[in-house]
């Protein structure tokens, strides 16, 4: 999709200026980097819906230097990130923070909101709840959702290292763009599966600790007190690390 043609349709469906480039910057961040189920694809699938409540705006209601409370309001779950994390780059932590969202859904892929805080200096885990979609490695129904967990640590070489992973074998995004069956859709690992399963029923629960009901996210933002990454880079010889291009 060409990026007049994705900026004129989130147009169409409300948005305004402002947030039809936070919304493309990430759909077209995901796509270049090769994760297409977060890509444009995700714009046909806003499409699809029913209850966008574009012009909704995410609300902080609780803050203190070291924790935040934000509820959606109604705005997506991509808007109401982008608007914690960009308030985290303004005001950051004087040592860390913890951020707790509410009724933040979708949020898309996590590792674009971290390396925004990492470019800016800061180390962040990020991980967010969807609707329940993986089952238990023994079968049944789904239980939990594919949960991602995505961290950023940022490098004086200008290059952060990113990981961004999600709990399931394949996404729901690539099941929604075809590119995956839906019986695919399992905790990733195979024989190893009950380690990925473990992983997205505690970030579940931790998360729905938190925020309470409906679907969340929690942020942990923290200022770094050593630089790891250039070393790791040097030991690295040269391979492609989590977040490079």
């Amino acid at each position: 999709m060409r990026p007049e043609e994705a900026r004129s349709r989130l147009a169409a469906l409300g948005f305004g200026s402002a947030d039809v480039e936070t919304l493309f910057d990430h759909f077209d961040d995901a796509e270049q980097r090769g994760k297409l189920g977060h890509g444009h694809s995700r714009i046909e699938w806003l499409e699809t819906l029913d209850d966008l409540e574009p012009e909704a705006t995410p609300v902080r209601v609780a803050a203190s230097e070291g924790f935040e409370r934000w509820d959606g309001n109604g705005a997506l779950g991509y808007l109401t990130l982008a608007a914690v994390v960009a308030a985290q780059i303004e005001g950051p932590p004087e040592r860390a923070r913890v951020v707790v969202c509410s009724h933040c859904f979708p949020t898309g892929s996590l590792g674009w909101y971290v390396r925004k805080l990492a470019d800016a200096g800061l180390v962040a885990a990020l991980t967010a709840t969807s609707p329940a979609r993986l089952p238990h490695p023994d079968g049944g129904a789904p239980l939990v959702g594919t949960n991602p967990l995505a961290l950023a640590i940022p490098s004086s070489d200008g290059t952060p290292i990113v990981s961004d992973v999600s709990m399931g074998a394949v996404t729901y995004g690539d099941v929604l763009r075809g590119a995956a069956r839906p019986d695919e859709l399992v905790p990733f690992g195979g024989e190893q599966a009950h380690k990925a399963f473990a992983l997205a029923l505690g970030l579940q629960l931790f998360v729905d600790a938190l925020a309470g009901d409906g679907y969340g996210a929690v942020l942990v933002v923290v200022r770094p007190e050593a630089d790891p990454v250039p070393a790791l880079r040097e030991r690295a010889a040269g391979l492609r690390l989590p977040g490079d291009r």
